[in-house]
């Protein structure tokens, strides 16, 4: 099935008497919460939309793209990396402690991803409802798109909670009960984050979700799982992805600053300027780069782990970029920090692992 802009548009329109097709007006609590780079829904690597740049209205689809298509890109694949890299990280301090077990570890992989595509779901379709959509400067929404129902995208974010849900249960009962708990809770923050009468997204406190959930609670929820411990060593290397996934956010909406300004949404950037927030992200990633060091210098972990200041002259690069003001060379940015975090993860464990 194909749909040009103009039958998508059709479709939306056709669609207002369904709540679930109508967007809301825009909340006063407005913030974070775009789907390609979202940490949630707004780590992004995702390719430059046709219509980068210049805002997009719902319903204005690129042409010939399914429902199925529609679907896959909103789970944003390119957002991976902020849940896969940090399990990876947590492992690699498990490995080289010698104290490996591999299903408990797989399935804190699955939790981590199945977290992640419910997030950029479930922001996908609270934004729908907020009508915080109307005017994109980044990828195709899928809940506003008008080829996908809302309530569909719905019902995804739901199914990849389930997922993570009863994976999550049963690495508890292989480890700890208490890990249901802290399962409970990042479930519950995925879908807090966009969605609910006030969403903590939109206050301003997406970094904050970001540092906690896909930094410091994979990796040394990750570490833990292997071990039932969590030394030192898995702290550290919690923070360093948990700012670089800080970065990737922030980057995202300084993209967005000034549609999310226009539609209330109070996202740090909005709060606190381009300034000061490209000065953030600069420290978010001298933290990462540096961090390891740190560990090497406490004796937490063997020289080699310091290979991850090879990242270094992306993180330069990253930074430079966020001084324009166009969306495409902040998504370039936005790949570019994706890249760099699988590329930190993948350093931390060689350099542990030799």
């Amino acid at each position: 099935m194909t749909l040009t802009s103009r039958s998508a548009s059709q479709t939306l329109h056709a669609s207002q008497g369904d709540p679930d097709h109508s967007p809301a007006k825009s909340s006063p609590v407005e913030g974070d919460g775009r789907g390609d780079g979202d940490i949630p829904a707004r780590l992004s690597g995702a390719p430059p939309s046709p219509h980068e740049g210049k805002g997009r209205s719902a319903g204005d689809v690129p042409p010939r793209l399914s429902a199925a298509r529609v679907t896959w890109l909103a789970a944003r694949p390119a957002t991976l990396a902020a849940s896969v890299s940090p399990v990876l990280a947590g492992t690699a301090v498990a490995a080289h402690d010698h104290r490996l077990r591999a299903l408990p570890g797989l399935g804190a992989l699955l939790v981590a991803i199945a977290i992640q595509v419910g997030t950029n779901y479930a922001n996908d379709y609270s934004d729908h409802l907020r009508g915080a959509d109307r005017r994109r400067v980044g990828p195709l929404r899928a809940a506003s798109s008008g080829v996908v129902p809302p309530r569909h995208v719905k019902r995804a974010a739901i199914a990849a909670f389930g997922v993570a849900a009863v994976v999550g249960v049963a690495v508890s009962l292989a480890t700890t009960p208490l890990l249901m708990l802290f399962g409970a809770l990042a479930i519950a923050a995925g879908w807090l984050y966009t969605g609910g009468p006030r969403p903590y997204g939109y206050a301003g406190l997406g970094e904050v979700f970001v540092f906690l959930f896909f930094g410091l609670l994979a990796t040394v929820g990750t570490t833990y799982v292997h071990e039932l411990r969590t030394p030192p060593a898995a702290w550290l290397a919690g923070c360093a992805t948990g700012f670089l996934a800080c970065a990737i956010l922030a980057l995202n909406n300084l993209r967005d600053i000034d549609t999310d300004a226009e539609a209330g949404k109070r996202t740090l950037a909005v709060r606190v300027g381009r300034r000061w927030t490209r000065i953030l992200i600069a420290v978010f990633l001298a933290v990462a780069v540096v961090a390891p060091a740190a560990a090497v210098a406490f004796g937490w972990v063997p020289p080699w782990a310091a290979l991850t200041v090879l990242t270094f002259p992306m993180a330069v690069a990253i930074w430079r970029a966020t001084a324009a003001t166009e969306a495409p060379a902040l998504i370039g940015a936005l790949q570019r920090a994706a890249r760099m975090e699988v590329w930190w993860a993948l350093l931390w464990t060689l350099g542990l692992l030799l």
